[in-house]
């Protein structure tokens, strides 16, 4: 892609450095989620040279460096590769639909930390300005996580999600609080268990209504928690996590 194509669909504040990873929306699909990563690698640079060479096969649209820099991978008319096996509300072809946003940061795997206050104002900049030319609805700003549990992990627990909610992005209430009581975890079965995957469905995630407690639905548990309720991520669907995805989708205008 060039930098020309890039211009076309471009943060005024980026920088251009085209990937080669890339292709057409499939049958030209309208953009309606907006899916933040981050590198899980430990070197900026380095991440930004992989996202940008053909040998990885993955790109975004955009690339935010820990130091605020924003830098253009592709343009927003095309498909960038960043979501991979992915699901959200039966949509299966993410790429074709999404906006992608990786977010410089080593992961939980080269040394997870905190991701400092010019990079977060950066993201905020970028995301305000992508949703106010793209029709993406509040719920539909997303983690990679929330959108392959069973996979990503991205962009985690330490991202503040509360932060880019109070600059009108992202859809989050504040979770409630822990405390002890009933809950759900791996094993369990039966009807409660089937009515909180439908809950978690109905929001969005990929959770089967089973009746079964498995690995699917604790992926998707841990990856709710990481977004909505960071403070305890364990996979087990205690009252505070129920509790904050019940008032979650009483806040959605189509079930509120």
């Amino acid at each position: 892609m060039s930098e020309l194509a890039l211009k076309k669909a471009n943060f005024t504040g980026a920088e251009l450095a085209p990937s080669a990873n890339f292709g057409p929306r499939v049958d030209d699909a309208a953009i309606d989620i907006l899916i933040l990563h981050y590198t899980g690698m430990p070197d900026d640079d380095q991440a930004q040279a992989w996202l940008q060479s053909e040998q990885s096969q993955v790109s975004s649209h955009y690339f935010v460096h820990e130091d605020g820099r924003v830098v253009q991978l592709v343009a927003e008319t095309a498909r960038a590769w960043h979501a991979g096996r992915s699901a959200w509300k039966n949509n299966i072809d993410i790429n074709s639909s999404s906006i992608g946003i990786e977010i410089a940061n080593p992961g939980h795997e080269h040394g997870y930390r905190a991701f400092p206050d010019e990079q977060i104002l950066a993201v905020i900049a970028l995301c305000q300005d992508i949703l106010a030319r793209q029709s993406i609805e509040p719920e539909r700003v997303l983690a990679h996580s929330d959108i392959a549990p069973l996979r990503k992990e991205d962009p985690g627990e330490l991202f503040p999600w509360q932060q880019l909610a109070q600059a009108g992005i992202g859809h989050y209430l504040p979770p409630v609080d822990i405390a002890d009581g009933r809950y759900f975890q791996v094993g369990d079965e039966g009807e409660p268990v089937a009515a909180l995957q439908a809950m978690f469905g109905l929001y969005g995630y990929d959770c089967p209504q089973t009746g079964q407690f498995d690995a699917q639905m604790k992926a998707v548990v841990v990856a709710f928690q990481r977004h909505f309720r960071p403070l305890r991520v364990d996979g087990i669907a205690d009252q505070s996590t129920i509790a904050s995805l019940h008032q979650l989708l009483q806040a959605l205008p189509y079930i509120g």
